[in-house]
């Protein structure tokens, strides 16, 4: 029997779908017709150059110790005494221009967020995608997985990590922290991504371009990447864009407590931790400034990515 006009490759035009949707003009004009949206495109894309540029836009480099003072330990911001100094926000108890603190700072918790949701989404994709494609008992243990990982609180999982890595390399540890540090987070953070694309695979599975594929004779490994994939990937966008101020709050959490990134490459939560000693004898500006900076990328983050999920949701056009 022969099927008339059969495309030799179904779901061609309609693979991108998701991803091309993102990209097109329904997208633009709701993020141009949105303030809320453009403020927290500002305020990310400020950070995140101040961040990926530190040592070309900070006035110091905080961590150059031959350069460091002592006697300007502890000093106040500019406007606070009115002085006329090189130091806008103050400086920490080491001498540490905060400003300059804080572009470095940003950039570490910006590293370390980006690289733990890169990986938790490659995780999270390809075992929902394997799930919902192949179902039977491959979905099965998948999920079971998934229910066993959601039945702890990601920051006892992160110190669980971050222990078994002190404890198997207690002399290379501040070399390995980074990226026991995106492990730890990346392991609490890929079930999001595997119960979504699960259950956006259950769908697309069913439809009749991947019907028509499996007729013709396509592999299933390429329908699953080539076509069941990109049209999956819209709630991943935004599911990223969300978890990225998560994974950043998580890095500042454990950095707070001591087991994040060493004390010799402090992030904002490490800065949070150091100034925390200080606030309440008057130093204020030593916490303050970093708690509002991971409050900034935080906020702008999220904001963003409640927009994506409005815009990319077509019963809300």
């Amino acid at each position: 029997m022969s099927i008339p006009n059969l495309p030799s490759q179904p779901a061609v035009a309609s693979a991108p779908g998701a991803v091309a949707r993102f990209f097109s003009g329904d997208v633009w004009y709701s993020f141009r017709t949105s303030p809320m949206a453009i403020v927290a495109a500002v305020i990310a894309s400020l950070c995140v150059f101040s961040a990926v540029f530190a040592p070309w836009v900070s006035p110091h480099n905080p961590f150059d110790l031959a350069s460091l003072n002592l006697s300007d330990a502890r000093l106040p911001p500019v406007w606070q005494d009115g002085g006329d100094r090189r130091y806008l926000l103050g400086t920490d108890d080491q001498g540490r221009d905060i400003l300059s603190a804080l572009f470095y700072g940003a950039r570490i918790s910006l590293f370390v967020g980006l690289a733990s949701v890169v990986v938790s989404m490659l995780v999270g994709v390809g075992l929902g995608l394997l799930s919902g494609f192949v179902g039977g008992r491959v979905d099965a243990f998948i999920m079971r997985v998934c229910d066993v990982m959601l039945s702890f609180p990601s920051i006892l999982i992160a110190l669980l990590i971050d222990g078994v890595g002190r404890a198997m390399f207690p002399q290379a540890h501040d070399e390995l922290a980074f990226g026991v540090l995106i492990v730890a987070i990346s392991l609490s953070g890929w079930v999001q991504y595997a119960r979504t694309v699960r259950g956006s695979t259950l769908v697309e599975r069913n439809k009749e371009y991947v019907q028509a594929a499996r007729v013709i004779g396509v592999a299933p490994l390429r329908i699953m990447l080539g076509h069941v994939l990109p049209n999956v990937m819209g709630p991943v966008l935004v599911l990223a864009t969300i978890q990225v101020a998560a994974a950043i709050l998580t890095e500042a959490t454990l950095s707070f407590l001591g087991v994040g990134v060493p004390p010799t490459s402090p992030s904002l939560g490490t800065l949070i931790r150091i100034g925390n000693d200080f606030l309440f004898s008057g130093e204020w500006w030593i916490t303050i400034f970093p708690g509002v900076m991971l409050v900034l990328i935080a906020l702008s983050v999220n904001l963003l990515g409640d927009w994506l999920r409005d815009a990319l949701n077509p019963r809300l056009r």
